[in-house]
């Protein structure tokens, strides 16, 4: 056997041993995890836009007696914010829960919805089946200032922003010009939005370093409830305004978000179809041994 051979066929071999190993791996994380342990079902809050927007869109919200009746399970442990969820998650292995896919870090695992990837262009294409709208919310008349961060949000600047940062632009805008203005906003509401409007106010503070703003994060229905009283300029929502907030408030679109779902990394499961994760949340399915 010549030297070139011999290099070649110990290679082959260093190959073959790391795919067996990655097999290896893959067969005892999936030996390791207990398909019978019960799921440990998480929601978010009431009030929580997110949490409106993935029943509805999963078919856990339903009408009944003329009402909107929310039928997840009472089982299942509710737990504040988009953070709070993704550390839930991250600590126990059969845990199930739902963020904003801008959220998403490598502490938890997304699954597939019906065999789509939850990702950016599957939310742009349409095909993602488990999407919302990231809106804002204001009273008719705001300030100068306010006008002029939104006028930035919708603006080639700031929607060159919220694609950089994982979420889905909704506009072609102009070139963003600054007025120099001075003074402060009051932002409010989800979660969800938070991040990516962290990110637009750093963007627009660069341009405008005499303007502050602050940002507190809740919920939608506290944003648009702060909206609505006047205490925050503009409120934030992860989800449509309902028909009360409708009558009183202006809403602009500012960007669109998959819902990821979200299990531990150790889970092996990849996929689920969305009537199976209907059922997981309403409590009909109980446990991990699913297709």
């Amino acid at each position: 056997m010549n030297k070139l051979t011999f290099v070649s066929a110990i290679a082959g071999i260093v190959v073959l041993a790391i795919i067996a190993a990655c097999r290896d791996d893959s067969n005892s994380k999936k030996l390791s995890f207990d398909t019978n342990r019960e799921i440990t079902v998480i929601t978010r809050e009431a009030g929580s836009g997110t949490r409106d927007a993935f029943t509805e869109l999963v078919g856990i919200l339903v009408k009944q007696n003329g009402k909107k009746k929310d039928n997840t399970t009472v089982e299942a442990l509710t737990i504040d914010g988009t953070q709070g969820v993704i550390s839930t998650v991250a600590g126990n292995e059969y845990a199930i829960g739902y963020i904003s896919l801008g959220s998403m870090n490598n502490s938890v695992k997304a699954l597939k919805i019906d065999g789509v990837s939850p990702d950016k262009l599957n939310v742009k294409r349409g095909t993602y089946p488990i999407a919302r709208p990231f809106n804002v919310a204001t009273k008719s008349q705001i300030s100068e200032i306010a006008q002029d961060f939104l006028d930035f949000i919708m603006s080639a600047d700031g929607q060159s922003i919220v694609d950089a940062n994982g979420y889905v632009s909704v506009v072609e805008g102009k070139v963003y010009e600054s007025k120099n203005l001075k003074g402060k906003i009051v932002i409010a509401g989800s979660s969800s939005v938070s991040p990516v409007m962290e990110k637009l106010k750093e963007g627009y503070l660069q341009k405008n370093p005499g303007v502050e703003i602050e940002i507190q994060t809740n919920d939608s229905s506290s944003g648009m409830l702060a909206a609505k009283e006047g205490t925050c300029d503009i409120g934030m929502a992860s989800r449509d305004l309902k028909s009360s907030e409708k009558d009183v408030l202006n809403c602009l679109t500012i960007a669109r978000d998959g819902i990821a779902v979200i299990v531990n990394s150790k889970n092996p499961q990849d996929n689920l179809n969305k009537e199976t994760l209907r059922q997981i949340y309403t409590g009909l399915i109980r446990n991990w041994n699913v297709k």
